[in-house]
């Protein structure tokens, strides 16, 4: 999302600055304020206004249809007047940014029907968060999915750090950093240990959003959202879900 894509972003023609954004967002707008900002209009994707199960139904048919290679034929040009009035993603997806995994493929889905963030490793730092506060407290998505993925270079670099001391140039410690509880949780468990960190770190990702204050912890105790993930398969393109 840039900073011109919505008039809660600007301030007088100049933009806010991120952390004024998530004051603002936290301090001066409740959820139910930022709700009817939303609703002005009518929704430009009527038939995303879903709950929050029919949503993850509706995600997890989509992954059936991509395995299957069944995929629905997606009318972009259609598409192209309703979304220049706004979006209303009946899913967000908290993606891996590896080149092999695409979630609008992954899941079928259409223009304007997932928000998606990407960051390697999929887990939730501030940006992320702010975003998908974004997405559900002014787009409505009824449904946040925390997409990990089968051989995680970024979980794999952690367990090299964690277990032989490796270390990275650049701005890489900074994912390694965020991954290592992950690590650290399965890391006396049975079982092949990137495969249970990948799972652990969408457990984990999965409880962080649950409870992030204020806006998505309200959401979620009041049953307006939920936050489930799963791991996607390299090989079939299945996402497997995974409880927390």
């Amino acid at each position: 999302m840039c900073n011109s894509c919505d008039p809660l972003l600007v301030n007088n023609g100049n933009n806010l600055p991120r952390r004024k954004f998530l004051a603002l967002l936290a301090a001066t707008l409740s959820l139910p304020a930022l709700t009817r900002a939303a609703e002005k209009g009518a929704p430009p994707k009527p038939q995303n206004v879903i709950s929050p199960d029919a949503a993850l139904d509706r995600l997890m048919k989509g992954n059936n249809r991509y395995v299957r290679g069944t995929m629905l034929r997606h009318d972009f040009a259609a598409d192209r007047a309703a979304l220049a009035r706004g979006q209303n993603p009946f899913a967000s997806i908290l993606s891996c940014a590896d080149s092999r995994i695409g979630p609008e493929y992954a899941f079928d889905a259409g223009r304007g029907d997932i928000f998606v963030c990407r960051i390697a490793g999929n887990f939730a730092n501030p940006e992320m968060i702010a975003s998908l506060e974004y997405s559900v407290a002014v787009l409505n998505s009824p449904l946040i999915f925390v997409l990990g993925h089968q051989a995680c270079g970024a979980v794999d670099s952690t367990i090299k750090q964690v277990k032989d001391g490796a270390s990275f140039p650049g701005h890489i410690p900074s994912l390694t950093e965020a991954l290592t509880p992950a690590v650290q949780a399965v890391a006396n468990q049975p079982g092949d240990l990137l495969v249970n960190a990948i799972k652990e770190n969408v457990v984990l990702t999965i409880q962080k959003l649950q409870t992030a204050e204020p806006i998505l912890s309200e959401a979620v105790n009041q049953k307006k959202v939920k936050v489930v993930g799963g791991v996607y398969n390299l090989k079939t393109g299945k996402v497997e879900l995974v409880s927390p």
